[in-house]
């Protein structure tokens, strides 16, 4: 594949491999450009296979996603000899999936949920940041995206309170 032979770290991974290809979110991660963004595009389809679910299936799912998230986003950047490389997206799709806990129904909440994950992601309020610059290996990869998730959350929980 063109994409994984231009970046050396990336080069490293193959698609082959399960725990690669979820740290590479199925492969969104690959994209040359906002790799963030297209995994969290790869995680739409994760929730609304998840949505129907019940509340503590979801949120249970949820949990795991973000557990195994801790090897998996880990094992990838050791195998890359790169902390948190912007191809490992896994914690996009579990950030998104913490956003969506208990959303209203309906395409404009799912985008609401999607902006206002992307937003907390890339601006990384206070501690978001702190904790993405000193917290290492897969935890540090994963909680400032847990983090931004838990914030993405309490403002989709605040205006759906708000307007519905």
């Amino acid at each position: 594949m063109d994409l994984l032979s231009k970046d050396k770290a990336v080069a490293k991974l193959s698609l082959k491999n399960p725990i690669h290809f979820l740290a590479l979110g199925f492969g969104s991660g690959l994209a040359a450009k906002a790799p963030g963004t297209f995994g969290t595009i790869a995680a739409i389809p994760v929730f609304l296979l998840m949505a129907p679910l019940s509340l503590p299936w979801y949120i249970g799912l949820t949990i795991f996603s973000v557990l195994i998230g801790f090897y998996i986003c880990d094992k990838a950047a050791k195998d890359m000899g790169v902390h948190d490389h912007g191809a490992i997206v896994w914690d996009e799709i579990a950030g998104l999936l913490i956003t969506m806990i208990a959303a209203p129904a309906g395409w404009q909440w799912l985008l609401a949920g999607f902006i206002l994950f992307r937003f907390f992601d890339i601006l990384k309020p206070w501690p978001i940041r702190w904790l993405d610059a000193k917290v290492h290996g897969g935890f540090g990869i994963m909680i400032d995206d847990v983090l931004a998730g838990i914030f993405s959350l309490i403002c989709l929980q605040v205006a759906a309170y708000y307007l519905i």
